[in-house]
């Protein structure tokens, strides 16, 4: 782009326009593929032979290996400069691999699952430092972008129970890959746009820098505490919900409730930041989190845990916004990227980790009930430690 033309002018806003939308779009097809795909995920390995603990250690294990290697896809996109094309790799290789998800092989699923979340991991970092400066140029708000990706993981999650409902679940990896690939067809309509999203500072600089900083380490520790408590309804809420009683056409209805309750959420998070401040923002969603898991853990019944999911737009999306953004200011315009992987690491590498051992284990040992009521004492440790991250920046205005 011409550095002459104005801001504001038509041609600028053009193109920014059309990003936009290109980012909608991806947002969309990933979160139907997400939505139809990863909520089943832990049924079909149970359905293939595995036990809910077994499963929780091989989520485990493939979320650290995904924390290992994500520095390293850092390193290849700051050298290679190649941020299309490991964004392409990251929607189109676990979704290829999903087929291998049906052999009943347990060496088979371990490697297929290892091998997708390596690739996979680098996805959200990689879109969101996209959409984050799109928005940006485009004088919006990140949720107006990620929303879509919301509305397409609560589509996905209904209609993925009214495909289990006619088919089995073994095929389930057939619309994971259509959805997928049209994602993947998306990113590649998005020329020539890596070049302006890249990091001017290194990975270790930046990652040192970062953690240099006192209130953004307790962020991250808060963010660890709350987002553990998650893998209770991405990793096992299929499974308590059909130990309560539910049917896959009842759970079809609480994950389309849950990720649709997401899009006002995301497109509101702009002004409810805007009025009380992200960090004020972030305790508020930190709340509705241990409130949805204590409810879950005082009624195990198929229709509140459908209702309760309301507050899935309150917890995750609002709380997923506003930390987004808390970490677009703490790491300015150089380490947009940098500072979003680091995010994801902790958010849902080291998060993913301990949640699916904790809760894998706490699921096998004292049901759901046990979960729940572990998630709800790890959202409040969350909480507090984002009361004193809100309070250091009250001190400092």
């Amino acid at each position: 782009m011409d550095k002459s033309l104005a801001l504001d002018s038509p041609v600028v806003k053009g193109e920014a326009r059309a990003v936009l939308l290109k980012l909608r779009m991806l947002y969309l097809f990933t979160g139907l593929a997400g939505g139809m795909f990863n909520p089943y995920l832990t049924t079909l390995f149970v359905h293939q032979g595995m036990s809910a603990g077994d499963v929780g250690v091989m989520m485990a294990i493939g979320t650290l290996l995904s924390i290992i290697v994500q520095p390293i896809w850092g390193l290849m996109v700051d050298r290679f400069r190649q941020t299309k094309l490991v964004l392409i790799l990251s929607i189109s290789v676990p979704s290829i691999l999903g087929y291998f998800y049906s052999v009943k092989l347990f060496a088979i699923m371990v490697l297929v699952y290892t091998i997708s979340i390596i690739f996979q991991v680098t996805q959200s970092p990689i879109a969101d430092s996209y959409a984050v400066t799109a928005a940006r140029n485009a004088c919006t708000s990140y949720g107006t972008i990620r929303s879509l990706g919301s509305l397409g993981t609560a589509l996905g999650g209904y209609a993925g129970g009214l495909y289990l409902s006619h088919f089995e679940i073994t095929q389930l990896w057939m619309p994971f890959l259509l959805f997928s690939t049209a994602g993947a067809i998306t990113v590649l309509s998005i020329a020539g746009q890596s070049e302006n999203y890249k990091s001017a500072v290194s990975l270790s600089e930046g990652f040192k820098k970062l953690l240099s900083n006192r209130n953004f380490v307790i962020f991250l520790v808060a963010c660890f505490f709350v987002n553990q408590t998650l893998t209770a309804y991405n990793s096992f809420f299929v499974l308590s919900f059909q130990q309560a009683g539910g049917s896959y056409s009842m759970v079809g209805v609480a994950l389309l409730l849950a990720s649709m309750t997401n899009v006002p959420s995301m497109l509101l998070a702009a002004k409810v930041v805007g009025r009380i401040g992200r960090e004020k923002t972030l305790v508020l969603a930190a709340l509705a989190y241990a409130l949805r898991w204590a409810i879950q853990w005082l009624f195990p019944i198929p229709s509140v845990m459908i209702g309760i999911q309301a507050l899935h737009g309150l917890s995750f999306g609002l709380f997923y916004v506003a930390a987004v953004e808390y970490v677009a200011a703490a790491s300015g315009k150089q380490m947009q990227a940098t500072g979003q992987s680091l995010f994801n690491m902790v958010f849902v590498g080291l998060g993913g980790i301990v949640g699916n051992l904790l809760n894998g284990y706490l699921f096998h040992a004292g049901g759901p009930e046990m979960m729940y009521l572990a998630c709800t004492i790890s959202a409040l440790i969350g909480v507090v430690m984002l009361y004193w991250v809100n309070k250091r920046a009250s001190s400092l205005v």
